[in-house]
């Protein structure tokens, strides 16, 4: 049995625990009502459990292994066999050079940017937010970098108040901010500059992943995870390695401005 065509991406984010809690609440009362997609999140599951089988993971050959770890110089962890053999890794990325260590980064770049699989409706409104900020010269409502002005411009606009940190010392100096409406809520849209880059970021009650996850989606990185009972999704053409730097930067002023706060 086929889920709903506007529900289908959904069940993949409520089994992942990526939905909000309204958007998680709102899905479950459909599932209860709707056997079509109770039977597909009931295949999911069975299909993420068959897949958590130890017994269905292929290990790769011993012998692909040795000549891995032979190729970079390294000692198997799991068979020593001496400090004297093998390279110390910060040593062997220096003989690698530049080529070789824009592959080691391209190649942990490729496992930060993995999908996480989220709500894709909401991940087209958010582009597509971003995009109209730019082009419709609506980027901002409150233009000004002193986040004591932001911050105070949306109470009595929104129903929660959004933490407005500056971060021109990492980079990213504070533009403004402006409302704007996202999964079916008004919502607080940070701005925040990098060089000739701008970043959006959404802000609003909710959950998320504890660690910043990455998204590629028409050209532009969306940044998502959660902190102090807020949810975060960050929207630019800047890398994932700005993305991650922005992220930091965010949660060290959150928590200083938060003390103490989880």
């Amino acid at each position: 049995m086929t889920a709903c065509p506007d529900k289908a991406e959904l069940l993949h984010g409520l089994l992942d625990n990526e939905l909000d809690a309204a958007h998680a609440r709102a899905l479950e009362a459909h599932i209860a009502s709707c056997p079509a997609c109770a039977e597909a999140l009931a295949e999911l599951r069975a299909l993420r459990a068959l897949l958590a089988d130890p017994a269905l993971r292929p290990k790769a050959p011993a012998a692909l292994r040795s000549r891995i770890l032979a190729d970079i110089g390294a000692v198997d962890p799991l068979h020593p066999v001496g400090k004297s053999q093998g390279r110390p890794w910060s040593r062997q990325l220096r003989r690698w050079g530049g080529a070789g260590m824009g592959v080691a980064i391209a190649a942990s770049l490729l496992l930060m940017v993995a999908p996480f699989g989220g709500d894709a409706a909401l991940e087209r409104e958010l582009v597509a937010g971003h995009v109209r900020s730019l082009q419709a010269q609506h980027l901002l409502d409150v233009p000004t970098s002193d986040h004591h002005t932001v911050k105070p411009w949306f109470a009595g606009k929104l129903d929660y108040s959004p933490p407005v940190p500056e971060l021109a010392a990492a980079g990213f100096p504070l533009q403004g901010g402006r409302l704007d409406y996202l999964a079916g809520r008004p919502v607080a849209a940070l701005v925040y500059r990098h060089g000739a880059h701008i970043l959006n970021l959404y802000v609003w009650p909710g959950d998320g992943p504890r660690q910043p996850a990455f998204e590629a989606r028409d050209g532009y990185t969306l940044m998502r995870w959660r902190d102090g009972g807020m949810a975060y999704w960050a929207v630019s053409d800047v890398g994932v390695e700005e993305m991650h730097a922005f992220a930091a930067a965010l949660a060290g002023a959150v928590a200083t401005q938060n003390p103490g706060k989880p």
